[in-house]
């Protein structure tokens, strides 16, 4: 029978490996070039999401910094993601899933800020309504399941299940619909006021599956930014359902 955890801790260690490959030999000795990684969660989420893709990156030689914002406002968010970015010592790649593509739009912009990476995420432009470029694409179908209650907002289960994490276990997708953040109905009225991918290099996770944000559309702001773009055959979680892929596009990201 196998050791589940002496599996799981050999495939996290031969991706590692396997982030690194085809690198000079003197980068393979001193990791890579660009090491600080600040990561942001989306809506529906907190930052325990990117959890998988940080235990990749952290044996491939990478510092990441996951940030915990409130789903409150996208000034918020901004807030909470500069004064990550403040922390780190040299260049950053800074990633965004979801909503956290207009928090990573904006604080990207940072001195510090090297490269940016969008995982099925937002992508305005500046000043850009993003709620109204949504319109102009089929609405996903996870819109229908949003619940309101006093100003805050959930997924309901069967929305969460079936529209969020369609291609997760059910049983860890009923763990994270349980934990999921109840986002502020001010969340998504905040718009960016400039947009760091039109002088910032960007990369683009598709999901190609994803029920949360139309794939058309994120093809359409990935082809306006002229992302290095990747698809994976995934719900709007791609960064838990293909951490790999994921990791490797950070990787890729980091020069």
């Amino acid at each position: 029978m196998i050791n589940r955890r002496t599996f799981s801790t050999a495939l996290v260690a031969g991706v590692a490996t396997g982030l690194l490959a085809g690198s000079h030999k003197t980068q393979a000795q001193t990791g890579p070039k660009v090491r600080n990684v600040v990561l942001v969660h989306g809506a529906y989420a907190d930052g325990s999401c990117w959890s998988e893709v940080v235990g990749i990156l952290q044996q491939a030689g990478f510092k990441a910094t996951v940030v915990q914002h409130p789903l409150t406002t996208l000034e918020a968010g901004v807030e909470a993601t500069r004064r990550a970015i403040a922390l780190q010592d040299g260049p950053t790649i800074l990633v965004g899933h979801s909503f956290a593509g207009m928090i990573v739009t904006e604080a990207g912009m940072d001195p510090k800020v090297s490269s940016l990476v969008y995982v099925a995420a937002r992508a305005p432009d500046a000043g850009e309504d993003y709620t109204a470029l949504a319109k102009t694409f089929a609405a996903p179908p996870a819109s229908a399941g949003l619940v309101w209650s006093q100003g805050y907002g959930k997924l309901s289960e069967e929305a969460f299940l079936r529209d969020f994490a369609g291609d997760i276990a059910h049983e860890k997708a009923r763990i994270l619909y349980a934990v999921q953040g109840p986002i502020s109905d001010k969340l998504f009225t905040g718009k960016t006021t400039q947009a760091a991918w039109r002088s910032k290099p960007s990369w683009y996770a598709i999901s190609t599956e994803d029920r949360t944000i139309n794939p058309d559309l994120e093809r359409f702001m990935a082809k306006r930014m002229n992302a290095k773009t990747i698809e994976v055959k995934a719900s709007h979680l791609s960064l838990i359902s293909h951490p790999h892929e994921i990791a490797q596009l950070i990787s890729q990201a980091a020069g």
